[in-house]
């Protein structure tokens, strides 16, 4: 990746995101920019005794976000997945939860609500 777009598209994003997304990469095309983002192995919150086993990624969603100077910006979204060992089940962060009592930015609550929309 050019560290140069990496910098840059870093400081555009909410400090939220790269809390817990990775920037892999950062590609523009024509009047597009591509940003791959890679959601971090923290586990989310569990009750105690119970652990969580990082299972990989649910599919990649695409979210178009905010232009940037007439370029169209499409965030490529993976998102973990983690077995809880306790109860078999799946388990994955709750984008509801984590905004819910934060000070965000009404675009960035606009696109956690878009993340929302893919439960797996």
């Amino acid at each position: 990746m050019q560290d140069g777009y990496h910098t840059l598209i870093s400081l555009l994003l909410p400090d939220f995101i790269l809390d817990f997304f990775e920037l892999k990469e950062v590609r523009k095309e024509e009047d597009v920019f591509h940003l791959e983002l890679q959601e971090v192995n923290i586990t989310p919150n569990v009750p105690d005794g119970e652990k969580l086993l990082s299972k990989g990624f649910f599919p990649t969603i695409t979210v178009q976000d905010f232009p940037i100077r007439g370029h169209k910006v499409f965030l490529h979204i993976k998102r973990r997945r983690w077995l809880n060992t306790s109860t078999n089940k799946v388990a994955y962060r709750d984008w509801n939860i984590v905004a819910e009592g934060t000070r965000i930015t009404e675009g960035f609550a606009a696109f956690l609500k878009e993340i929302s929309r893919y439960q797996p």
